[in-house]
């Protein structure tokens, strides 16, 4: 069609009509947004750790413990949550915190309790502990030799187990004689801590035991219970991949009419995080079938799949996973967007007591101690802080 002088103006007239449309409707979507994904409050934010941290001071005993009762992993877990949420080395709490914990330190090199069953877990967060504190390297031997330790009680060819054993590449507690997805989890966050190359031999075995307790069927997973999984599990990931594989689900004792095992969400975030750590692709099946999970089953009132119990290590694994993934929002099953950082500080916020700490009332996995519940919030909290919600 000709321009001419009258259709010229009729076509600017129509044009500025659609630009005065838009710049009205472009800022109601970007209140809704703004609502539905809100920042962290970071008043709250202080508040909630300033209180925290208080418990945590005035709750530790005279010899530097915290919980001794429980061994020295909770003392290991209090002084790292109150130096990776900014309190000085020079802190009395930090420096006998510190000091305990190095009276656990054996000739092995392993950081634990003499006789313990627990082994590779304490010293998972006994590394970790130093490793934040270790500013000026004072604690690199410590480090090395822990980590060399951890290296050589990890299930492999020297236990008689080679890549096509399930128990290959993972940790676990000395009493149940096989290896699990918690410890191994915990070990890959040590090594992690240490410095330790994603391509190292001892990360890689780990990835293969990871692989084959998540619930899909892949290359790297040929177990029975994977073959099974019903699609709502697919991609989740269950407790131990050894002998017909383990799940802590309770419900129908665990089992899906499929006949396979239920996945649920601590171990989820704890397998999303170590497939990160060890350097797997975000395009990779196995972090992207976790992912989706996550996104089905995306609830801070419960530990998906576990109601109640292992709530707050649930939640420790959750900000830790998610940090590491790297992305702010999070779109759940309905597809609303969430900040899942604003959405952790409220659920602190809502939860914590008068005195600064939790606890879980389903005292499952010592989740009744307020020493080892208020840590796991605090080492949540560092990947909340107001600077990395932007």
């Amino acid at each position: 069609m000709k321009c001419t002088q009258s259709n010229c103006f009729l076509l600017s007239v129509t044009l500025l009509f659609w630009i005065a449309i838009a710049s009205c409707w472009l800022p109601c979507v970007v209140a809704q947004d703004e609502v539905t994904v809100k920042p962290v409050d970071a008043a709250s934010y202080q508040k909630v750790v300033a209180k925290a941290i208080r418990y945590l001071e005035n709750n530790q005993a005279a010899d530097g413990s915290f919980s001794a009762q429980l061994g020295p992993a909770v003392t290991a877990m209090c002084t790292t949550a109150l130096l990776e949420n900014r309190v000085p080395m020079s802190s009395p709490a930090i420096q006998k915190g510190l000091g305990y914990l190095q009276g656990f330190v054996q000739s092995d090199g392993g950081v634990y309790a003499p006789n313990s069953n627990l082994r590779n877990y304490e010293t998972s967060v006994a590394v970790m502990c130093f490793a934040a504190a270790n500013k000026d390297g004072r604690y690199d031997k410590t480090i090395r030799n822990a980590i060399d330790f951890q290296k050589r009680i990890q299930w492999d060819d020297a236990e008689g187990h080679t890549t096509s054993s399930p128990f290959y590449g993972g940790q676990g507690y000395g009493k149940h004689k096989r290896p699990d997805m918690s410890n191994t989890s915990y070990f890959l966050d040590a090594l992690k801590a240490a410095g330790e190359d994603a391509s190292s031999e001892a990360v890689q075995k780990a990835v293969v035991f990871m692989s084959r307790a998540q619930n899909l069927p892949t290359e790297f997973n040929d177990q029975e219970f994977a073959v099974q999984v019903a699609a709502d599990d697919r991609g989740g990931f269950i407790y131990t991949p050894v002998g017909e594989g383990e799940t802590k689900v309770v419900e129908n004792g665990g089992r899906t009419p499929e006949g396979g095992l239920r996945s649920y969400a601590s171990m989820t975030y704890a397998g999303l995080k170590s497939f990160l750590y060890a350097g797997l692709s975000k395009d990779d099946v196995r972090v992207r079938s976790a992912k989706d999970w996550i996104s089905r089953h995306y609830d801070l009132k419960t530990n998906p799949g576990m109601g109640l119990q292992g709530l707050y290590y649930y939640y420790h694994v959750f900000a830790k996973a998610l940090d590491a993934n790297g992305d702010r929002w999070i779109k759940d099953a309905d597809g609303k967007q969430h900040n899942w950082r604003a959405d952790l500080v409220d659920e602190f916020e809502a939860k914590q007591q008068a005195s600064g700490a939790w606890t879980n009332e389903a005292d499952r996995w010592y989740e009744g101690d307020p020493n080892l519940v208020t840590s796991y919030c605090l080492l949540a909290l560092q990947y909340c802080h107001p600077d990395k919600d932007k």
